[in-house]
């Protein structure tokens, strides 16, 4: 959908073109309003908060964003059948990469989309939409962040979120100086010449330190919204099933339940709104159209191509929203059989995953309760809170003398147990985790870096 890339690229044009011009203006009526004969000092400072968000984009946008949702990466050993889903979508996309994948610990089911290129593209869906959506539903959500990563509207979202920020954040300054250092200088002045321009300015930078953050809310949000319906259209069309998107998006909004590690800056990444998981209706500040609005245009389509649900987005009220070369370019589709294929992950097994992301050792009672030990706990056994059995944590041993590594600076090996998932503590307290794909002779601790002989 070359057209709706070209329309994301001027559209972050003009909407951060708008927001530098907030941003600017802000931190020059700001320095006026604090001391006259100021504004150039707010307007460098306004320029230093952008250079220094500027360089987070460029630097580490992602990984802020990631680590602040409480995202952790996950490989394919931990969930395959997740892996598989994202691969086939990445094919049917032709997106020609394949992101990264994030698993979020929290019981609603959401997912969003990242990345200002493709070394740094990511995809991070919660622990809740594993277990409680079937296949073809999380192929539909999944469809839908491959859709946001194809428009590379996620680029631009980012972009935006970070010129958000920056104006957010000068107006908090400002606000809060006004609160605990500007009331003596404004006396001061009022007892001047100059006193009552000063007042009227300082009422005007005041009304802007408000209303510009929401002016600029109402811009993001109101991109954000019809990217929603660009990337479900993709969706129905690599998945040729419409049906799973819907169903899924019908679970997710009737979840009612916010993701914990959501914000409003990135609230608009989600599929749907992780603040308010339940229907809305649409105004200036949603930072999604109507779910319900969404579902009914994805069930009307007739088929399962950009044509059809154009059709079904025009039906709905609305004016165009695909371009006309793209719709020519698209062939007709028409919607598949539903698989019979339940959700890709247990909630045990999903469990399980974020368990070992999060450091925990799992130790198994003869009495059958089983145990996750923290990496913080500091001690080499542990009782069963059922039976009051001492458990052994796994962890390494000396190698014995003569041992095969001896030679090669290797002191330490564990001995494995399974050819499955297996989790133990490195000498130095660090949890080691063995994939069931792991081969090699050794590992090496990312604690302390011994390598430990695996046998």
């Amino acid at each position: 959908m070359w057209e709706q890339i070209a329309a994301n690229r001027r559209r972050s044009a003009v909407l951060i073109t708008t927001m530098a011009a907030v941003l600017l203006s802000l931190g020059y009526l700001a320095g006026e309003a604090i001391a006259p004969g100021a504004g150039l000092i707010g307007l460098t400072a306004a320029f230093i908060i952008w250079l220094i968000q500027m360089g987070l984009y460029f630097g580490a946008a992602e990984s802020v964003l990631l680590a602040g949702s409480g995202a952790h990466e996950i490989q394919k050993d931990d969930s395959p059948r997740l892996f598989n889903v994202v691969e086939e979508m990445v094919l049917a996309s032709g997106l020609g990469y394949t992101p990264r994948i994030y698993l979020i610990d929290d019981p609603a089911p959401n997912a969003f989309a990242i990345g200002r290129k493709p070394g740094s593209s990511a995809v991070a869906v919660t622990t809740g939409l594993l277990h409680r959506l079937n296949r073809d539903e999380l192929q539909g959500v999944i469809a839908h962040e491959i859709g946001h990563l194809k428009n590379q509207d996620v680029k631009f979202m980012t972009l935006a979120a970070v010129m958000l920020g920056s104006i957010v954040m000068l107006s908090e300054i400002f606000l809060r100086s006004l609160r605990f250092g500007g009331r003596s200088s404004r006396r001061s002045e009022s007892r001047g010449g100059g006193g009552q321009a000063q007042l009227i300015l300082l009422v005007i930078a005041i009304a802007f330190a408000i209303l510009g953050p929401l002016f600029a809310q109402v811009l993001y949000f109101a991109c954000s919204r019809k990217r929603e319906f660009l990337a479900d259209a993709s969706a129905a069309q690599f998945t040729r099933y419409p049906e799973g998107l819907a169903s899924a998006l019908e679970k997710i909004a009737g979840a009612s339940m916010p993701v914990t590690c959501a914000n409003k800056t990135t609230a608009p990444l989600y599929i749907v709104n992780p603040l308010a998981a339940t229907g809305q209706s649409l105004s200036l500040f949603s930072t999604h159209p109507p779910t319900e609005e969404r579902i009914r245009i994805l069930r009307s389509m007739g088929g399962s191509s950009l044509a059809d649900y154009e059709a079904a987005y025009q039906r709905a009220g609305h004016g165009g929203l695909i371009g006309r070369q793209s719709l020519q370019e698209s062939p007709a589709q028409s919607i598949r059989d539903a698989s019979t294929d339940g959700p890709v992950e247990s909630p045990p097994d999903t469990r399980a995953i974020q368990s070992r992301q999060c450091g925990y050792i799992p130790v198994h009672c003869n009495c059958g309760l089983d145990i996750s030990v923290p990496e913080t706990y500091n001690r080499d056994t542990i009782n069963c809170v059922r039976c009051g059995s001492v458990l052994t944590i796994p962890g390494t041993s000396p190698l014995p003398t003569g041992g095969e590594g001896q030679g090669e600076g290797v002191s330490l090996q564990f001995q494995r147990q399974t050819d499955g998932w297996e989790s133990f503590r490195c000498a130095c307290g660090r949890t080691i985790q063995l994939s069931p794909g792991f081969a090699a002779p050794r590992v090496r601790c990312g604690s302390c870096g011994r390598s430990i002989e695996v046998v």
